[in-house]
Parts: C-alpha cells; structure tokens; sequence
C-alpha cells in the first residue's frame, strides 16, 4: 500500500471568492468520487460542504464528509 501523507493544496472559487483547501491525496480522490457519483463538479460538491460546515474549518468538513460517504458504503464497518 503507497502512503499517501503530502498535503495537496487546491485554490478554489466559493460563492464569488477565492479560498484555498488543503487536503490529503486519499481525501482528494474521494472528493472526486463522491462529487462524480452525485453528477457535480468538485468545486460545486465544496460549496455545498462549504455551505453547510458551520463553523467547522473547510478542510475538515471536507475530510468529514468523505469519511461518512465511505462508512455510509454497504460493507464498511
């Protein structure tokens, strides 16, 4: 198994402003999948997290997410 433990840095455009994610490769990937599987880009599935986070940081909402859409999955324990 390759260890995946660099931070990736993505700028982004959120509601009319720029802001930067940094996240884990594994937690880009899913991004993806999960953001492909629902028919969104990326940067729309962000802003849907973005929206709904609270106060929480961005990139944890993000890392959040992915992890619930994963132990959602049949099979995960």
């Amino acid at each position: 198994m390759q260890k995946n433990t660099g931070i990736v840095k993505h700028s982004i455009s959120i509601a009319g402003h720029q802001t930067s994610v940094s996240l884990e490769p594994p937690f880009w990937t899913g991004l993806g999948e999960i953001a492909e599987a629902r028919g969104l880009a990326v940067a729309a599935l962000i802003a849907r997290i973005d929206a709904s986070r609270g106060s929480t940081n961005l990139s944890s909402a993000i890392r959040l997410t992915v992890l619930a859409h994963y132990r959602d999955q049949p099979g995960a324990d």
